[in-house]
């Protein structure tokens, strides 16, 4: 494959159900009360990678997704809706990272997967909600980047051109390959997956997976590369211990609290110019505007 295009996806706890147990002593998540899903905003950039796909000749696309055994999930979802591989990157040592220390190990799993033409992510995660993670990981790359993607308008060998949200309105921006790009919820929702597909890719596994599945299924993936998720360590990466995982991530959380809304009461407008003055003295006087 001459054009290889990379989606960078997480699999995270699902914020909405969030109950006491979801945070830990130390302030990290506590993702094994949670349930795990695919981060939805990097669905939206699975499918603008399938997009490039379909325009591009010879192309190939790759998930890179870091975290624990289970996250190979997260790549075997991707192949049925149409990427075509994909590694997990997990070591005890990636525990507890925030942005800085997660983005500097996906800059380093990159290098190990170049040349590459296109990187996309989400705009951000739902379990920190901060969009640091895909800019960083591009400065860390030396790389251009366009953020808050929304619509590919244009893709060839050696350009991307792509429409972005903004608060107030949009943007069409133009950058030279190679070029990372993080994609807004706005953008194309993804494809469902392919029923052909989801048989095609449903043994692909990890090597640690193989090590305790049944010996048809390590036949399967023997005889299939398509099947083999490669699964990276710290180790295998060359990256630096001390820019990993908490030892790596300088932001520390001291507190947590938990916010309770209460309805406690309601007003009824009319619509009249009157009452929404009204209104808007009593948002003043409550220090809530102005």
């Amino acid at each position: 494959m001459s054009f290889k295009i990379v989606v960078l996806a997480k699999q995270v706890p699902d914020t909405r159900n969030v109950g006491k147990d979801a945070m830990k002593e130390d302030g990290t998540i506590n993702r094994a009360a949670l349930p795990a899903i695919y981060n939805p905003e990097d669905l939206n950039a699975l499918e603008m990678a399938i997009q490039i796909k379909e325009r591009m000749e010879d192309a190939e696309i790759i998930v890179l997704t870091m975290g624990p055994g289970r996250a190979s999930e997260i790549v075997r979802e991707s192949m049925y809706r149409g990427a075509d591989g994909g590694c997990l990157i997990s070591d005890m040592k990636f525990a507890g990272a925030d942005t800085l220390a997660t983005s500097y190990t996906l800059s380093m799993a990159l290098r190990k997967l170049a040349p590459v033409d296109v990187v996309l992510c989400g705009r951000q995660a739902i379990d920190g909600d901060t969009a640091q993670v895909g800019p960083q990981t591009a400065e860390k790359l030396a790389m251009p980047q366009i953020t808050y993607a929304e619509e590919l308008v244009a893709v060839d060998a050696k350009s991307i051109t792509i429409k972005r949200r903004l608060e107030r309105g949009v943007e069409t921006l133009k950058s030279t390959l190679p070029c990372l790009v993080t994609v807004h919820g706005s953008a194309k929702e993804c494809r469902p997956r392919h029923a052909i597909r989801v048989m095609r890719y449903k043994y692909a596994a990890t090597p640690s997976e193989l090590a305790s599945a049944e010996e048809s299924r390590k036949l399967k993936v023997e005889a299939d590369k398509r099947l083999q998720i490669q699964e990276w360590t710290a180790d295998d990466l060359g990256a630096e211990a001390g820019r990993l995982g908490m030892a790596g991530s300088p932001t520390k959380v001291k507190k947590i609290d938990n916010v309770v809304l209460v309805h406690k009461e309601a007003k009824v407008m009319d619509g009249s110019d009157t009452s929404i003055n009204e209104l808007m003295q009593e948002l003043v006087s409550a220090h809530i505007i102005g």
